[in-house]
């Protein structure tokens, strides 16, 4: 299994500190595939927990996200008063339970009260909080925003 090993740049700390978690998790599918009674070391296998675990790094990423990242300073003074709508946003994510994936549409309504927002910043909060494991997604959603 050696050779599907990924390693981190010399001397960056954050690079370094993802390859490691990265390692852990890719150890992890190893172990889930064997206990699954697999052969985890079957040549055809050798290369899955690299790619899983990374897959489930992507699936994941909204935890190295932020709204105030997003947001930043994408919030306007306006002259606006009436209902903002987005609709049909997309969403996926994974079931905090079983770690199964569902998928979905997401619609966000709110009343700016004179301060509106980019509205693909709130497609990207509903992509930051559906990358994470979930449970009351819409609800995280609109506490937040």
């Amino acid at each position: 299994m050696e050779y599907c090993h990924v390693s981190a740049k010399n001397g960056v700390a954050d690079e370094n500190q993802n390859a490691d978690k990265l390692s852990h998790i890719e150890k992890a599918y190893t172990t889930i595939l064997s206990e699954l009674g697999e052969d985890a070391e079957r040549e055809s296998l050798l290369c899955t927990p690299l790619p899983a675990a990374k897959a489930m790094q992507f699936l994941t990423k909204g935890y190295k996200e932020t709204t105030q990242d997003i947001l930043n300073d994408a919030i306007f003074d306006e002259n606006h008063e009436e209902m903002v709508i987005v609709k049909d946003i997309d969403l996926f994510s994974l079931c905090e339970h079983h770690l199964v994936p569902f998928f979905g549409k997401a619609h966000i309504a709110y009343l700016p009260n004179k301060k509106v927002v980019g509205l693909s910043k709130l497609a990207r909060i509903v992509e930051v909080y559906s990358r994470r494991l979930q449970e009351h997604l819409l609800a995280d959603i609109g506490l937040d925003t």
